[in-house]
């Protein structure tokens, strides 16, 4: 569905910083690291699409927005906690702790924070508890 998602950064080693361990927690590996036009982006090791990007925008000083967010999604609850505690851990700032939203729906287990810019995460398991898929990387 997405080619990619790119977030706008302030400061591109700060953000490095921050998500490298992140990604690298999601399973997702670095695909391109390009200091001089200030981006970076990552993905899975099986394809080479969608992307995460963060970097520098195009136009102007960056601004978070309201309203936009990423949502990572793992295959377990403890992979939500444990991701949530590490971008704490990296910096973030916590915008939800990891729990059951069923508002959404009755399994829907997610954890929210921003990043060092402001940018709104989300992390996510949709499977019922003790149903977690098994390919854990956390």
């Amino acid at each position: 569905m997405f080619s990619h998602v790119h977030v706008g950064v302030s400061d591109l080693e700060r953000a490095l910083a921050f998500y490298r361990p992140l990604m690298e927690a999601l399973g997702l590996v670095l695909k391109f690291d390009d200091r001089e036009r200030g981006w970076a982006g990552w993905k899975r090791p099986e394809a080479d699409r969608p992307l995460f990007v963060v970097g520098r925008p195009h136009e102007g000083a960056h601004d978070p927005g309201n309203g936009q967010m990423v949502a990572f999604e793992v295959t377990s609850r403890a992979e939500v906690d444990r991701w949530h505690a590490l971008a704490l851990e990296l910096g973030g700032r916590c915008e939800g702790a990891p729990g059951l939203r069923p508002h959404y729906h009755t399994d829907y287990y997610g954890a929210y924070l921003r990043d060092p810019d402001g940018n709104k995460l989300c992390v996510c398991c949709h499977a019922p508890e003790g149903r977690d898929q098994s390919r854990q990387r956390l």
